[in-house]
């Protein structure tokens, strides 16, 4: 919907990635093929016709080094049209690791170059082992600075709606890093009524979908991506006193946002983030001084996640769904 609106107002978008045409997960369906004639049909490519825009996508070679390389190049050749990279898994961008240090972050503070790319980070822990859960959050919000970059973790389909329109249509060019979801592709959580979609905006913080009444919250849980939903449903189960919040923009942080949810239940005087990834790993080395900066006189502040690892996750699916309940224990408890 994001794209074919975009298309019909004339920005030509292009879209490029290990799997991208049929999608990684089966979400896509891009390109239609006859299974009797082979015969391929891009239904987006129609909606460009007449509007001076065009819709590319392409199942790219088996190396992120050189494609990645390619479509930075192509974005500053082509800065009207929205440009995305996707990786088949989140994982996978490190093979381009370079092109994100040397180019995507710094070129303009080193060459004043402005650049519009998308990246899609396919990212969740559910149990699939070690190379296919993280796409590294920690690694790009150490090399967010200067606003040189806008990294998320959009959670619904309106929000992801929003959120390539705002890209195409920003002033200044900026490169967009998204933690796009796994399971929550296929969740009902994740719908959104097309009216969200026909109005609003990109929110860079989801308040609780449901709370307990404001006077009886006790604990503010800020979290980010499918965790968020762990979350909430066992909230729900035990009726505990807790409203979670979803941070949607990772970077720049929304420091507004945060505050309004704190006004919200002010007699919650304990902060929790929470995240799925290790300590040493996911957003929190690099936004718990903005916590303690901004709340740390009023409020209690505390991490819960997985205990630091040298490995993104665990390989065995039974010691994941331990790891999880320990992490909604401890966050409810």
């Amino acid at each position: 919907m994001a794209y074919g609106s975009l298309l019909v107002e004339g920005t030509s978008v292009r879209l490029s990635g290990q799997d991208s045409r049929r999608g990684t997960f089966s979400h896509r369906h891009a390109t239609l093929v006859d299974y009797e004639t082979s015969a391929e049909h891009t239904p987006l490519k129609e909606l460009g016709e007449g509007h001076g825009s065009n819709f590319w996508v392409y199942d790219s070679l088996l190396s992120e080094y050189a494609v990645l390389g390619f479509e930075y190049g192509y974005s500053i050749a082509n800065p009207k049209a929205l440009v995305l990279w996707e990786a088949q898994f989140g994982d996978f961008a490190n093979g381009a690791q370079i092109i994100i240090d040397q180019f995507i972050v710094a070129a303009k503070d080193k060459w004043n170059q402005d650049c519009g790319l998308v990246m899609l980070l396919p990212h969740g822990f559910e149990g699939q082992g070690p190379e296919h859960s993280s796409a590294r959050i920690e690694r790009f919000m150490v090399l967010a600075a200067e606003d040189n970059m806008h990294v998320c973790n959009a959670t619904t389909a309106a929000q992801f709606f929003h959120l390539m329109r705002r890209q195409s249509m920003q002033a200044v060019p900026t490169p967009l890093v998204v933690f796009t979801p796994k399971s929550l592709l296929r969740s009902k959580h994740s719908r959104s009524p097309v009216s969200d979609l026909m109005s609003g905006t990109f929110e860079e913080l989801l308040g609780d979908v449901d709370p307990p009444p404001a006077a009886e919250v006790e604990r503010i849980v800020f979290c980010s991506g499918k965790v968020a939903f762990d979350l909430m449903a066992e909230r729900d189960k035990r009726g505990a006193k807790v409203a979670i919040a979803r941070v949607e923009q990772l970077y720049p942080w929304p420091f507004a946002a945060v505050a309004r949810q704190l006004e919200t239940f002010q007699n919650a005087k304990e902060i929790f983030w929470v995240q799925e990834e290790p300590e040493n790993m996911g957003p929190w080395n690099s936004i718990k001084g903005r916590l303690y900066e901004a709340h740390g006189e009023t409020h209690d502040i505390h991490r819960v996640s997985r205990h630091e690892s040298g490995s993104p996750a665990t390989g065995s699916a039974a010691v994941h769904a331990q790891e999880l309940q320990l992490l909604l224990d401890e966050a409810l408890g």
